[in-house]
């Protein structure tokens, strides 16, 4: 049994709060032990705990924030849309991904893949 809608959604805002806040630790502890992560889609698939938690090291502290947009629940998997603002020297930069992300029964990431490419940065 998939979990239910509002795990999942519970899931989706924690992780985006998490990477605004720029906490590794508590974004790797949403996934499922064999989950992978491939971001952006096209690139290496991620799939062990230690290659997912190098990949979210670049958010570690990080001067960011970061707010969700659309979001879309259906049978244990998910598509939404977030905003990450990042602050890297005198230079701001703001990237809009579109996540599709399926999760096991307890609502943990089993799989991310992020649509975006570099014409999706844009800096200000």
């Amino acid at each position: 049994m998939a979990a239910s809608k509002d795990v999942i959604l519970e899931t989706i805002r924690a992780y985006v709060d998490h990477i605004g806040a720029g906490a590794v630790d508590k974004v790797v502890a949403l996934f499922a032990e064999n989950a992978t992560v491939e971001d952006p889609v096209g690139t290496e698939v991620r799939t062990t705990p230690e290659s997912i938690r190098e990949f979210y090291t670049v958010i570690d502290g990080a001067a960011q924030s970061a707010t969700l947009g659309l979001v879309k629940v259906s049978g244990g998997q998910a598509a939404f849309s977030f905003d990450l603002h990042m602050k890297r020297g005198d230079r701001s930069y703001t990237i809009s991904p579109i996540d599709v992300m399926t999760f096991d029964d307890d609502g943990r990431i089993t799989s991310m893949r992020a649509f975006w490419s570099d014409t999706d940065l844009v800096a200000s």
